[in-house]
């Protein structure tokens, strides 16, 4: 059954009229209802094109978190061949919101770093929401040292609200985590293409989106807070989310313009959530792209070209 958002009402109604007469069809044959379905299926796809042409921020940050937009597992599944998860941070336990491993991406050894939110309850509650805790980003230090040592290129797909926020997160050195996983980023001598497929939350996101290229879905959102988190500490009051989005600068054209991602790939009609296959290919497509680009380039340029990438940001502003 799809989910739809609060500003999908339109769609929803007509839609839920094709489905009332597909099913009246299927209990009287003698009814024929192609005719009235396929103009309605014409008025959906107008919806369609008129509500997501002009998304405001809020509603992209909505559309970010649709529960039925592929994740990781899903761009996993897909886009990787061979792929061997490897878990524990070899000091205090696993972390299964942050999936990490070694693949094949189009016959090329790689190692893949991830977030995973889950798709239904349990799944969700395995994965912490997709919000690590230190021993996650320890885990992907950990690969990517190994992918440093083997000079296999990364690729990392993003997709977390933010780290996990909890005592005991802070207890075991969440902040260094972090920090020390983000420094890895900037540190290795291989490729390093990230993408941010959902949300990309502050610096629970940064800490494996530190790349050579960092692409963003067309409906991803990438920011330094939650708008609910902003307006909590701007004005005190959480329900002032939709003003936070609006004035955070989250949206992947956003970004763009600013300088901190360097494309944005688009998403099928109406968001990700109704042709994953498609938007899961076009992704593909636009790593395989960039890998293919930084080929020629040796570690030390590799390396230096990432540092500068990310001291430059802001300089112009």
């Amino acid at each position: 059954m799809h989910n739809y958002l609060d500003f999908e009402k339109p769609i929803s109604d007509l839609e839920g009229k094709i489905i009332e007469l597909k099913k009246l069809a299927t209990e009287d044959e003698s009814i024929d209802t192609t005719d009235e379905i396929g103009r309605l299926e014409v008025r959906v796809r107008d919806a369609i094109v008129e509500i997501y042409s002009k998304l405001n921020p809020w509603q992209k940050t909505q559309v970010a978190r649709h529960p039925q937009r592929p994740h990781f597992v899903d761009y996993a599944k897909t886009l990787f061949q061979e792929f061997t998860p490897l878990a524990g941070d070899r000091k205090f336990s696993e972390d299964a919101a942050i999936q990490a491993g070694l693949a094949r991406f189009r016959g090329q050894p790689v190692a893949v770093i991830g977030q995973e939110k889950g798709n239904d309850t349990k799944s969700r509650l395995k994965h912490n929401f997709g919000s690590p805790r230190p021993e996650g980003y320890r885990k992907a230090i950990r690969i990517l040292e190994m992918a440093d040592r083997f000079g296999l290129p990364v690729i990392s797909l993003v997709d977390t609200a933010g780290a996990y926020p909890g005592v005991g997160a802070e207890e075991r050195g969440q902040a260094e985590a972090i920090a020390r996983s983000t420094e890895m980023c900037l540190g290795v001598k291989v490729p390093l293409v990230s993408v941010v497929i959902g949300e990309g939350g502050s610096g629970g996101a940064i800490a494996i989106a530190t790349g050579n290229k960092v692409y963003m879905l067309e409906h991803s959102i990438y920011s330094v807070i939650s708008p609910e988190g902003a307006a909590s500490i701007l004005w005190r009051d959480s329900t002032r989310a939709r003003e936070a989005a609006t004035n955070m600068k989250i949206t992947a054209e956003d970004l763009k313009s600013l300088g901190v991602i360097d494309g944005i790939i688009s998403e099928p009609l109406g968001g990700a959530h109704r042709d994953p296959d498609s938007v899961i290919a076009a992704t593909g497509d636009v790593i395989a792209s960039a890998l293919a680009e930084m080929a020629p380039r040796s570690g030390e340029q590799l390396r230096n070209d990432r540092r500068q990438k990310f001291l430059a940001m802001g300089r112009n502003l």
